[in-house]
């Protein structure tokens, strides 16, 4: 989630998925959604038993019989009719990530806990996999993750970050049209309640991921009473002055907190067998990686992708991605070790060797832009920016960077909702302490603006999502209890 998704902040919906999608018979313009409205298809992968429809929802819902616009959905169902309570929607993170590939990725494991309690719902929102796109008509230069996010040059000047910015705003006001300003949180939001309404249900659960917390979040302040059991996995500060400035800003700190993992993993003897030990000591691992980025900085190296050298930015790139789970530490490890050996050539990772489809970059800038104003001046980005990689060299200034968000047009689109503790008590938040997107103490603001709605579960462990990712044992046994029968950590909690 600014947190922005993980890797390459999208997570595009599979081929076959978006073949496997069927239109549906539209719903009414001006009335809700009804069951009928979901027409179900196989798709996704083989023995899941996962299934996609199409959702009808307004373009703009302040013109309900106006333009409708498609969205792909997709449905696990439970296997166990007798023990099945409810539906739990899975809500992904980004902005930018397919619901319908993330069901795909955790339904397996999300069945093995539940044991068929619930059915298990996602969907694409909009500008995402198989529903409807915006496209801004971006250059080429202007999609690759590394330069939609704003990583100063060299020297810290932020020069080519404004001339950026200020083109990609320019092309998405050109451009983007009504799809483009329809890219919102809080369309998705009502998205999320038509798509209730379509399936029937008086209530739903949901678990939402990163950015997806802050979604269902807003759900739970909108329709309160249509929330039955809330899971917010790895949030973020919901303050509505800054939203998405705020999470991006909160990398810089998330990444502090979250290296000394890498490093005492990076250090240990096992490493050494496979060629990754990257120093004997952890305390000397962090001096290694920044020496060798601003080694790239000054002359880049030819990687195995023609065209595409290996500077110092894709190594932070590279860096801050892997920090997202512990799995990725070893592939960064490599990287850096043919980065160090001359007679090496880097492979780059894959989210860094090609710019993203225009459609998939234009929803990582939309809902962000279009959610919120964000605030400041060239000069107060150029400052920031100085203090900023001054106090977290790992992440080189980029989080307090200026975005295109600073050159929207038209300003946002509606002013963002605050988060409030009224409402039932039936949220359980679960975060890491070593977190490197939404940050610990970015979570204890989400905590704080929900009050006695909610309990936080504090996990020692690294990386970002919890449950049935890259938590423990302790953790994901709470959240399964949770949506299993209700019950909840009397006070917040750790794990």
């Amino acid at each position: 989630m600014t947190s922005f998704s993980r890797n390459a902040l999208l997570v595009g919906l599979s081929s076959a998925a978006v073949a496997a999608t069927l239109l549906a018979a539209p719903a009414s313009a001006s009335a809700a959604p009804s069951a009928s409205s979901l027409t179900w298809s196989p798709c996704g992968p083989a023995g899941l038993g996962q299934e996609c429809a199409t959702l009808t929802v307004p373009l703009d819902y302040a013109d309900p019989a106006g333009r409708q616009v498609s969205l792909a959905v997709s449905r696990i169902r439970s296997t166990r009719p007798e023990a099945r309570r409810g539906t739990l929607l899975v809500v992904p993170g980004g902005p930018g990530s397919s619901g319908v590939q993330r069901l795909g990725q955790k339904g397996a494991a999300l069945g093995r806990e539940l044991d068929g309690a619930y059915d298990l719902v996602a969907f694409d929102p909009r500008g995402v996999g198989g529903s409807m796109k915006a496209d801004c008509g971006l250059a080429e230069e202007d999609r690759h993750l590394v330069t939609l996010r704003s990583w100063p040059a060299a020297d810290g000047s932020i020069d080519e970050n404004v001339e950026r910015s200020r083109r990609v705003a320019a092309a998405c006001a050109r451009n983007g049209g009504a799809e483009l300003r329809s890219l919102t949180t809080a369309n998705q939001v009502r998205d999320m309640d038509r798509l209730r309404q379509a399936l029937g249900e008086e209530k739903v659960s949901a678990w939402g991921v990163s950015y997806g917390t802050y979604v269902t979040a807003q759900y739970a302040q909108k329709f309160p009473h249509r929330t039955d059991r809330i899971v917010l996995d790895s949030s973020a500060d919901p303050n509505p002055r800054t939203v998405a400035q705020g999470w991006l800003r909160g990398m810089a700190v998330g990444a502090d907190d979250r290296f000394p993992d890498f490093a005492a993993w990076a250090a240990h003897p096992d490493r050494a067998a496979a060629g990754l030990r990257l120093a004997e000591r952890p305390e000397d691992v962090r001096p290694l990686v920044l020496d060798l980025a601003a080694r790239l900085d000054r002359e880049p190296r030819p990687s195995t992708t023609p065209d595409v050298a290996l500077t110092g930015n894709l190594l932070r790139q590279a860096l801050q991605s892997a920090l997202y789970s512990d799995s990725a530490f070893a592939d960064f490890a490599r990287l850096v070790q043919e980065a160090r050996t001359p007679s090496a050539t880097p492979a780059l990772p894959p989210m860094l060797t090609g710019p993203m489809p225009d459609a998939d970059a234009t929803v990582t800038v939309g809902v962000i832009c279009n959610d919120v104003r964000w605030r400041g001046s060239v000069r107060s980005y150029e400052r920031a920016v100085t203090a900023d990689r001054a106090a977290h060299p790992l992440t080189g200034g980029m989080p307090a960077n200026i975005t295109p968000c600073s050159f929207w047009k038209g300003g946002p689109v509606e002013k963002p909702a605050r988060l409030t503790a009224d409402g039932p008590s039936n949220i359980l938040m679960i975060q890491s302490l070593r977190d490197p997107a939404t940050p610990h103490s970015a979570g204890l603001k989400m905590r704080e603006a929900l009050g006695g709605r909610a309990r936080l579960v504090s996990v020692d462990h690294g990386g970002h999502g919890m449950y049935l990712g890259n938590g423990n044992a302790c953790g994901d046994r709470t959240v399964t209890r949770f949506l299993l029968t209700g019950e909840r950590p009397a006070a917040d909690a750790a794990c």
